[in-house]
């Protein structure tokens, strides 16, 4: 995934054992949903509400983009850009699962997180190709700080495309929560190299960076 640390035999892993063991359990609502531990501080990247339409030469067209994306002149243009990248990787790959995506939106708009799960379950089983299949379910883990299972889903966005800055900048924040503020300055540094115009994440890097690499001088 270009981060390498997520292999089954590295150490991470054992510390996302740890920071789980430590992390509250999301408590059941009393009609059987699952409502997911608050995470005011931080917004994970994600499609605008409204994407426009984009051609179906989805390779080419993302080349093309991120090359656009990184030359934005300003705030607007770049946001125009990458609602044409997130419409891109939206694609759905056919009609089922399409319908299964919109299932599992309406599903996790209600805060029916299991039912969402299992739906995306059942997208990335009938087209493990579908990269946003993989992502959608790395934010619902993530959201549930169910950070083993956002990590693996990350790891498989990320084989699929490298650029995915949503999922880099997912990626970041994980790292951040579980105390390894080193790899979570490295993946927000990935994010914002591939789209410089994140929110927030500038913010964070700069944090980040005072920390890490002051604490070393």
């Amino acid at each position: 995934m270009g981060l390498r640390l997520l292999g089954p035999n590295t150490c991470v892993l054992a510390l996302l054992i740890a920071a789980l063991l430590a992390v509250p359990v999301a408590a059941p609502a009393q009609d059987g949903r699952v409502i997911p531990p608050p995470k005011s501080q931080k917004k994970l990247p994600e499609a605008p509400s409204k994407l426009p339409k984009v051609p179906a030469d989805r390779v080419r067209g993302l080349d093309f983009l991120f090359g656009a994306l990184k030359a934005a002149p300003d705030e607007a243009s770049a946001r125009h850009v990458e609602a044409r990248i997130w419409a891109l990787w939206l694609q759905t790959p056919s009609d089922t699962a399409a319908l299964l995506m919109m299932r599992a939106k309406a599903a996790l708009d209600a805060q029916n997180i299991d039912v969402a799960l299992k739906l995306l379950d059942a997208v990335v089983k009938l087209r493990p190709d579908y990269i946003e299949a993989w992502n959608r379910r790395a934010t619902i883990y993530y959201l549930k700080s169910d950070y083993a299972h956002s990590l693996e889903d990350i790891r498989q966005v990320l084989i699929r495309e490298p650029r995915h800055f949503g999922a880099l900048a997912g990626l970041g924040m994980i790292m951040q929560d579980v105390g390894d503020e080193k790899r979570a300055l490295e993946a927000f540094r990935k994010a914002l190299a591939v789209n410089p115009h994140l929110e927030k994440v500038p913010e964070m890097v700069k944090q980040l960076s005072e920390k890490v690499e002051g604490r070393d001088i």
